[in-house]
């Protein structure tokens, strides 16, 4: 399947791709959420800075005026999507927990979409504390017409220049009326025509021009101990969860100040833990299924029939280890970033470090697919835990159709992999405007970096870009790890640093 490639530039603040090695990128500007909406009209993006910026699609929004032209908007469908820029608003702000001295920074983690209703666009978004309830929608900017006085003595709305009101003492009356009758009383300095007006117009208000108005709905606030790595609608439409290292929350969309606590993994004491929850994700059909992954590499599905608290689960998804392969990475890397439900609810997808997984919920002897995606870094793993690379959490996608799967990886890379059975589809693709350049380096000696004064948010890789066995360049400073498929068309948007890249097929 051969993907072809289109930009979209987010706003003011993005900078061209092909000058990552030369602009300094401003971290509160990299893209760190994407998601498709169910109907795929609009794209929403979250990055460092808590800001969300809304794309709308624009190559379907012609007027239909024959059957003619009805067969020919169905015949372009092939055509490749074009999305422009819809608003941006500010969804989260830095705070500071004074109680815990814990600096709660504003970047997006997850965004989703809600169910629309009457033309308003609803979204949840999350930074590491707290949950918003958004509701985007156009308004009318209502304007009052001139009247037919001078407007040199109006001002604001059809009031009387402060010039024309006396200034002098007000005697005030029981009756709460003044003694002189002159005050609040227009001046004769006003400008009338000799005779006065023909007619009296009065001001009107008119509208005719339209603004889109972001508002916070909800807030749902005071809920996790620890930072929120997830959150799921739900196929009700009500409802939702968010989940943390340790426990997982379900809301209603309506109230605000309570969520019931369904999965909660963390043990009375500490010392004992020994996994957390990775990703939770709910099952787009049944409002009953979710599943949630955790950094032992397993995948739980739970039924919230069965009992108010989860404790246990109704399945487990796990590859058994093969005897003899254990070692120090061995938990590293099989850590669970991501799960994605396949549209139809049959399958789901995982993400570890190095692979892709394929799961059928009706089998949990195994994996019926694995991608391999970083097998060429594995005699590498020593370096990428030296500069924290091990730790990054990539995500995954589907289809639409559930025929092909994608993630991300280093150097702006990203994977597509046909999962149908008996294809061997596999291609690589660059997030650049010219997506199928390859830049095969030289390797260089590694050289040290001061990494104990970069923050953990950056993530700067120790070692210069190199070259694994198959002549593929890897760079470990430029990393793709947000990507969203679209619900109906193969279409892919990815986000490399602050850019955001549109590929389809």
């Amino acid at each position: 399947m051969c993907f072809a490639f289109s930009v979209l530039c987010l706003g003011h603040y993005i900078l061209s791709i092909m000058m990552y090695f030369l602009i300094f990128i401003v971290v509160v500007d990299i893209i760190s959420a994407i998601e498709f909406d169910k109907s795929g009209d609009h794209l929403a993006t979250g990055d460092r800075g808590g800001r969300v910026v809304l794309f709308e699609r624009t190559d379907t929004k012609e007027n239909i005026g024959s059957q003619r032209e009805l067969e020919r908007m169905d015949y372009s469908v092939s055509r490749h999507p074009e999305f422009r820029y819809k608003t941006e608003f500010q969804s989260h702000e830095p705070e500071f927990d004074y109680l815990k001295s814990l600096e709660i920074e504003e970047k997006i983690n997850k965004i989703r979409w809600c169910q629309s209703s009457n033309g308003a666009l609803f979204l949840l978004s999350t930074n590491d504390k707290t949950i918003k309830y958004w509701k985007v929608q156009e308004k009318k900017v209502k304007k009052i017409s001139e009247m037919n006085i001078d407007p040199s003595r109006a001002v604001g709305n059809g009031s009387v220049a402060s010039s024309s009101v006396s200034s002098s003492p007000k005697q005030c009356l029981a009756n709460g009326g003044y003694a002189d009758r002159s005050v609040n009383c227009l001046s004769n300095d006003l400008s009338f025509p000799p005779g006065g007006f023909s007619s009296l117009r009065l001001p009107v208000v008119t509208s005719n021009e339209t603004s889109l108005v972001a508002r916070c709905r909800r807030v749902y606030a005071h809920a996790h101990d620890y930072h929120i790595n997830s959150i799921s609608n739900n196929s009700d439409g009500e409802t939702f969860i968010s989940a943390d290292d340790l426990r997982i929350n379900l809301w209603n969309l309506e109230i605000s100040n309570q969520s019931f606590n369904i999965v909660d993994v963390k043990p009375t004491n500490m010392e004992d833990l020994t996994e957390v929850i990775t990703s939770a994700e709910f099952h787009p059909s049944h409002c009953n299924t979710l599943a949630y992954s955790s950094s032992k590499g397993s995948i739980r599905l739970v039924d919230l029939r069965q009992s108010a608290l989860c404790d246990s689960h109704s399945k487990l998804f796990e590859e058994q280890e093969a005897p003899g392969s254990r070692s120090f990475f061995t938990e590293i890397i099989a850590s669970i970033s991501d799960i994605k439900f396949s549209k139809d609810g049959r399958y789901i997808l995982s993400r570890d470090y190095m692979t892709l997984k394929l799961w059928d919920i009706n089998m949990d002897s195994g994996p019926v697919s694995t991608f391999q995606v970083h097998e060429y870094l594995r005699p590498k793993l020593c370096d990428l835990y030296e500069n924290d690379s091990i730790f990054d959490k990539f995500e995954c996608c589907l289809s639409g159709d559930g025929l092909r799967v994608a993630t991300g990886s280093y150097s702006n890379l990203f994977r597509v992999f046909g999962c149908a059975a008996g294809t061997t589809e596999a291609n690589t693709l660059e997030a650049s405007k010219n997506p199928m350049r390859r830049q095969v380096q030289t390797p260089s000696r590694p050289s040290r970096s001061l990494s104990s004064s970069i923050t953990r948010v950056v993530r700067r890789g120790s070692e210069s870009p190199g070259v694994d066995a198959n002549g593929n360049s890897f760079d470990f400073t430029t990393k793709l790890l947000h990507l969203a498929w679209h619900p109906t068309e193969n279409s892919i948007a990815c986000a490399a640093a602050n850019s955001l890249y549109m590929y389809y097929a």
